[in-house]
């Protein structure tokens, strides 16, 4: 079964064009594409609307982004939004991820990317290109050294380093290859972070590492 993709943009040109693409990969088919989110409220009214992916505009009319993602976050949660948007503006990449969405990507990405975010946001619930980590590392108002928050938290070096990869475009098996041990041993990584920080999704912890300095984009090489 195909994975279901829904379209939220007021260009109609664009969404059409992304549909056209997104319809082409084997694994995706897009549902519908609607104007603006109160178009998307009155459609996910019907059970046979709910998509398992929305690809939301920032900026529209009626009902914007921002207001969409967060009464999807209230209402629809484990719908996955990716953010769509024409520039790398970091302070609409950080609100819309407050908002609840799991992804962020440029308009004019290469359809070869864009099959490769929805694949990986559909498998990690989450996808962020480079680009976007780095913004988010180097713009977070005020953020903590990490020296602070290591002791309070108890994380351990090798969760450290896990949390380094985690903001990285890497599947749980790729970390695990990258630090030497088994994807058990990873997957208790992660679990023993879920439970020190109090979050449940890889979302929280990429967004505890780059507010916390865990993550610089320079730190590793992929």
């Amino acid at each position: 079964m195909k994975t279901k993709v829904a379209i939220v943009d007021d260009h109609k040109l664009i969404a059409t064009a992304i549909g056209s693409i997104v319809n082409d990969f084997s694994d995706f088919e897009v549902i519908y594409d609607v104007e603006n989110g109160a178009e998307l409220i009155e459609k996910l009214n019907s059970p046979d609307n709910i998509p398992d992916i929305i690809l939301l505009d920032i900026s529209m009319p009626v009902m914007d982004g921002f207001e969409t993602a967060r009464w999807l976050k209230k209402h629809h949660p484990d719908i996955l939004v990716m953010a769509l948007s024409m520039q790398d503006d970091e302070k609409s990449l950080f609100r819309m991820i407050n908002n609840g969405a799991r992804g962020f990507m440029h308009k004019n990405i290469h359809p070869r990317e864009l099959e490769i975010a929805l694949t990986t946001l559909l498998r990690e619930k989450i996808y962020f290109p480079g680009w976007a980590a780095e913004k988010l590392s180097s713009n977070l108002s005020n953020p903590q050294p990490a020296v602070n928050v290591i002791n309070p938290f108890n994380i351990t070096p090798r969760e450290e380093e896990f949390l380094k990869y985690v903001c990285m475009d890497l599947t749980y098996k790729e970390i695990s290859k990258k630090m030497s041990c088994s994807p058990r041993t990873v997957d208790g990584y992660r679990d023993s972070l879920f439970s020190k920080l109090g979050t449940s999704s890889r979302v929280g912890l990429v967004l505890f590492a780059v507010k916390h300095k865990y993550f610089d984009p320079n730190d590793f090489e992929i």
